[in-house]
């Protein structure tokens, strides 16, 4: 069923924050777990927040059905996705395709990046500063601090932490594998996503694809959302563009939201089971008014200090935090509900934490806790 909205001739449907809810959960896979590969999943998304290593792989499960862990690891270690960073000058998880597109769309905001770092790399000729990491990152993989020393040999008087961000600014850098794979692991290592995938640069793609696909896994969304999402300025004119394409509606407190016009927008009323999801998750990133998904009053209630938790989202919204601990061959988790829960979602929420410890650790037995805030402190 879809949103139920009002419209007058003068102006589009509002939408409410529930209603908005129930649009971004489906578009992000959230309302029900769907059969779509794990390749798949990620392009559909536009990428998976990978500031951790973990965390792409939660955020699949709570996704998908019948994920598998090692389905998301084989593609990394067979560069079909790569971790490099894209969108907010933050690490991703991407298709190959999307990494190579992705990330000269989003060049400009590298660009603002390097420009708070001039003072460290006062006498550097950046042009040559691109070369000399190139030819170190294509001869072979190198470790942050090993890209660091030899930059330094170049530009001794340069910060180093300014040499290897302006590298980093530069050109696409990849971390390749064992970084990331599920079960493994290894140190940073860094060579070029042209290099890594073996494929030739990609010309600057014009945006309005990004747009349509960010609407497809976002939507409805401001234009503000979308820069927020990306990192980026001035997209106006593109939505402006793509006007005729689009629909468009006004949320409560009347920001223009935008829309593909055969999207689904489900009705606010469709029920929302409890879904795990890990620190960063895009769907509490993606947009300038978070409201959609986070209640005013839990904002930033899953931090305390530096340190971030996973997000328990309750009738589709953000509402308790967890983590994991292990004690011998248990995988005890903590839940801290950030509101009074009906009996009926202690028990989902059980449910669901049974299913997702069962596939991401290798504990024997679970137990899960509903614990306070307090013991998140600690």
């Amino acid at each position: 069923m879809a949103a139920k909205t009002h419209r007058t001739a003068a102006h589009p449907a509002v939408l409410s924050a529930r209603a908005l809810n129930r649009a971004t959960l489906d578009r992000q896979l959230l309302l029900r777990r769907t059969a779509m590969s794990a390749q798949d999943a990620v392009a559909h998304l536009l990428g998976l927040q990978a500031q951790n290593t973990k965390p792409p792989y939660f955020q699949l499960h709570a996704r998908l059905a019948d994920f598998d862990p090692h389905e998301l690891s084989a593609l990394m270690e067979s560069r079909e996705v790569v971790r490099i960073v894209t969108l907010r000058s933050t690490l991703h998880t991407h298709t190959a395709d999307d990494a190579l597109t992705l990330r000269p769309l989003v060049q400009a905001a590298r660009d603002r990046e390097l420009k708070v770092f001039r003072r460290g790399l006062a006498g550097v000729d950046l042009d040559r500063l691109a070369a000399v990491s190139r030819e170190l990152v294509e001869e072979r993989p190198r470790p942050v601090k090993e890209l660091r020393e030899e930059l330094l040999g170049h530009w001794p008087d340069a910060d180093p932490l300014a040499l290897t961000v302006a590298a980093r600014c530069l050109l696409p850098l990849v971390q390749v594998t064992p970084r990331g794979l599920w079960e493994r692991g290894g140190q940073v290592a860094l060579t070029t996503v042209e290099h890594w995938l073996g494929r030739d640069p990609e010309p600057v793609p014009a945006p309005d694809d990004t747009v349509l696909r960010y609407l497809n896994a976002f939507g409805p969304a401001s234009v503000k959302d979308m820069q927020r999402w990306a990192g980026l300025t001035r997209l106006r004119e593109v939505f402006e563009r793509l006007r005729p394409r689009l629909l468009t509606f006004r949320d409560e407190h009347g920001t223009e939201l935008f829309d593909l016009p055969d999207a689904p927008r489900p009705d606010p009323d469709t029920p929302a089971p409890p879904r795990f999801l890990p620190e960063f998750d895009n769907v509490l990133l993606g947009h300038d008014d978070r409201s959609r998904v986070i209640p005013e009053a839990n904002k930033g209630r899953n931090w305390v200090g530096n340190q971030a938790y996973g997000t328990v989202l309750v009738d589709g919204f953000f509402e308790a935090v967890w983590r994991v601990e292990r004690e011998d061959e248990t995988a005890i988790l903590t839940v801290q509900p950030l509101r009074t829960l009906r009996r009926g979602e202690r028990t989902e929420i059980t449910e669901e934490a049974g299913r997702m410890l069962s596939v991401m650790t290798d504990a024997t037995s679970y137990d899960v806790r509903f614990g306070t805030f307090l013991d998140f402190g600690d």
